[in-house]
């Protein structure tokens, strides 16, 4: 276990946000946890790609170490949640076992994909995800939740709720895979992909589909080392077919995707980009040029000018669809 004081966080969170917190723990095992339980105010984070500081924390940080990968019976990984997310990725297809490739390059530790339900290309963790082996950050107590009780929805869990946001620590992850690779190609290009590199899809392998998949993230996605991002920073909003069908009228190009038979998701990106912010910048914080659904670090922004970026992108977007985009990241 490894005990820090007035810490600067700047290794710790993809926005390249210069913070400090009073004290940062980062532990190897569940009983050094369950050692330091009772620290307050506590803040439990990953990699911090998905986090945003506004000021510093004056607090206690936990940051888990727990980097195991344990093979079970039927397929199955249970995960220590310190593990970087594209390693285990990388892992499963190295050691046959399918079904992550669609989730490549997506930053962050094991821990946040439970919590955030982190998806691309078609896939989420949810899809995948058996049960959570968590600790409670007041009591101790060591609970698992089953991939029911986890509430999974989009960019959605149990663990964002109020109930329940702050007050339990993954440990452990266990994920349900296959020793069959069933490629989920009708997403972001990857069939344009695997024509422009003449891959039939009765040859394509899982490292193939993941080399794409990494391909077209570089595409599109800054580097979190040179320019800090949280990757994608508002969700894509559903919406109800009446209000779709009201857009479409007047945008007849608009992309969506059908939800179920009374709700449509519309790409928050396609919209930020219709209100003329895509490349834009607002003092040292920007949106990017080749994505707009991501928010970026010029150099030197605090956590206050990324917020005043992202208020103002929600208040054009609100101002011309009618419609509400919600950050997926994180405000400390």
């Amino acid at each position: 276990m490894k005990i820090k004081h007035d810490y600067n966080l700047l290794s710790l969170n993809t926005f390249g946000i210069s913070a400090k917190c009073n004290t940062l723990i980062e532990y190897n095992t569940p009983d050094e946890l369950l050692s330091v339980i009772g620290q307050s105010p506590v803040l439990h984070i990953g990699g911090g790609s998905n986090l945003l500081f506004l000021d510093d924390y004056k607090g206690t940080i936990l940051h888990s170490r727990i980097t195991t990968i344990e093979e079970l019976e039927d397929c199955r990984l249970r995960v220590g949640a310190g593990v970087i997310w594209d390693e285990l990725v990388d892992y499963t297809i190295q050691h046959n076992m399918y079904g992550l490739e669609n989730l490549s390059l997506i930053p962050g530790e094991v821990g946040a994909s439970a919590v955030q339900n982190i998806g691309a290309y078609g896939s989420e963790a949810k899809d995948f995800i058996v049960e959570v082996d968590c600790m409670n950050l007041v009591s101790g107590e060591r609970r698992i939740f089953s991939n029911e009780e986890c509430r999974y929805g989009y960019r959605q869990s149990i663990f964002k709720t109020d109930e329940y946001k702050g007050k339990w620590a993954v440990l452990y992850v266990t994920y349900q895979l296959y020793d069959t690779f069933t490629p989920r190609l009708d997403y972001g290009g990857i069939r344009v992909e695997l024509e422009r590199k003449g891959i039939g899809t009765d040859t394509l392998t899982a490292q193939q589909l993941r080399d794409i998949v990494i391909e077209i993230r570089h595409s599109k996605l800054p580097d979190p080392k040179v320019l800090g991002n949280a990757g994608s920073f508002f969700m894509n909003p559903v919406v109800s077919r009446e209000k779709y069908e009201e857009l479409a009228q007047q945008y007849t190009h608009m992309p969506h995707y059908d939800v179920d038979a009374e709700h449509v998701k519309i790409p928050a990106g396609w919209m930020i980009e219709q209100c003329g912010w895509k490349g834009r910048s607002l003092g040292k914080a920007a949106v990017h040029d080749r994505q707009a659904l991501v928010l970026v670090n010029l150099g030197g922004a605090s956590g206050e000018d990324i917020l005043k970026l992202c208020n103002a992108v929600r208040a054009d977007v609100n101002k011309r669809f009618g419609i509400d985009i919600h950050p997926e990241v994180n405000f400390i």
